[in-house]
């Protein structure tokens, strides 16, 4: 059914598709453990390409070095913004201290931040084979290659934005934009596979009107794609919670979160009601074997097991499992979301 040509860009599609995911899992666990500076510079950690494991093989004098370094490409960042009329910004980056402190050596953290980074790298180079895979589009599907080498631009951005985000000591909104971009990357990924697929197999389409499911649809993405957001916001808010009590007094921290924790929670009985209408519907429009009540039935799946992790989340004091688990959980949902809207 498929050329050759085309079997091998659906399988590096896919297989790119899937280290995403990894890697948004992988920044789950880095932001859960605390080891987002666990590398001060980038692209390398403590300037090496292999990071070290024992404190005995980093420089001496790494803190003021990397501290310096890191003031540098702030003042350049703060100065881009200031450039495109974002002064309050980039104050806010030059008012910040905490970018002057360093960060002390642990190698545990170490590793897990550079277990990100190797991910991020991989995830780039199969991006790149998409892109040269996409070629055989160009006369036939031209939207397939032109969506992969947007996809590679944007790969190119976060790895810069990654090492703003690092430079800035982890600022809040960055963080934010850093998790959007990884997901607008995973959805382009799910639309260039779900294109080429389509192109051959016209059974993944739907064979009867579709109607006011199909605004149902693009409204749980949409939906979806808010709580995600509200979610990182929330985890940033925690964040700064831990840091005013010390880290100490665990269970307090999400309820002195506030106002954003408790429509990300509201929201999410909404994003309940409206999944399972489109699951019922889907029911009784399409075949038990179709597609549709495939991916509908996946859809209900991780909503289920979102709604155990954000349960525990709330009720068990944020175990960073459950946290880097609700990361990968929402992604999987939205990227299920997606496909099925497709």
């Amino acid at each position: 059914m498929f050329p050759s040509s085309e079997k091998r860009f659906l399988k590096i599609n896919v297989i790119s598709i899937f280290t995403l995911f990894a890697l948004i899992l992988a920044g789950g666990i880095v932001r859960s453990s605390g080891s987002g500076m666990g590398c001060p510079d980038w692209p390398k950690c403590f300037d090496r390409y292999i990071p070290p494991t024992n404190v005995s093989q980093i420089p001496a004098d790494y803190h003021i070095r990397y501290v310096e370094k890191r003031v540098a490409r702030s003042s350049r960042f703060a100065n881009t913004l200031d450039a495109l009329g974002l002064t309050q910004m980039a104050q806010l980056i030059r008012n910040d201290k905490s970018i002057l402190q360093p960060e002390e050596f642990n190698a545990s953290k170490t590793w897990v931040e550079y277990v990100n980074r190797l991910l991020g790298a991989i995830c780039g180079l199969l991006l790149v084979a998409c892109l040269l895979f996409s070629l055989t589009y160009l006369r036939t599907r031209r939207k397939i290659f032109y969506w992969s080498l947007l996809n590679l631009i944007l790969v190119g951005f976060q790895g810069w934005l990654g090492s703003i985000v690092v430079s800035t000591n982890l600022m809040p909104w960055l963080v934010t934009v850093h998790m959007v971009l990884a997901v607008i990357i995973l959805t382009i990924s799910i639309y260039t596979y779900f294109m080429a697929r389509v192109w051959r197999d016209r059974n993944l389409l739907a064979t009867r009107q579709t109607g006011s499911l199909k605004i149902l649809a693009i409204g749980v993405v949409f939906l979806s794609l808010f709580q995600i957001v509200l979610g990182t916001t929330v985890r940033e808010q925690v964040d700064a919670v831990a840091a005013e009590m010390n880290n100490l007094n665990r269970s307090e921290w999400v309820t002195s979160v506030g106002l954003n924790f408790i429509i990300h929670r509201d929201l999410a009985i909404l994003v309940v009601i409206l999944n399972l209408l489109m699951f019922l519907i889907i029911r009784a429009k399409y075949s038990l074997t179709g597609y549709q009540f495939k991916y509908g039935s996946f859809v209900i799946i991780l909503l289920l097991l979102q709604i155990i992790t954000g349960i525990v989340l709330s009720y068990l004091a944020l175990p960073p499992v459950a946290q880097a688990v609700h990361v990968l959980l929402a992604t999987l949902l939205f990227g299920a979301q997606f496909y099925l809207m497709l």
